[in-house]
């Protein structure tokens, strides 16, 4: 929820800038605006798919556990491929 919360205060600035860039004529603030809007914006994706997974893995801890031994066990047969 943090991820999300920030996210959008983010975009909220970015958006801020990017405006009074236009407003001031100033095309390095308005690019560091539209830089922040798209930070803000996958900061708020980012925290929507920690969240799910969350909610996924305390609805299914099984599969969750299984998941992430199926992982750990490709992970390590491609380090040890690579030795």
């Amino acid at each position: 929820m943090e991820n999300q919360i920030a996210g959008g205060i983010n975009r909220v600035a970015g958006r801020v800038q990017d405006v009074v860039g236009a407003a001031t004529a100033d095309s390095g603030l308005q690019v560091k605006g539209k830089v922040r809007q798209l930070a803000g914006q996958a900061q708020q994706q980012f925290g929507s798919a920690v969240d799910s997974f969350r909610e996924q893995a305390v609805a299914n801890p099984i599969a969750t556990i299984a998941v992430a031994v199926g992982v750990g066990f490709l992970l390590g047969a491609y380090w040890a491929k690579r030795d």
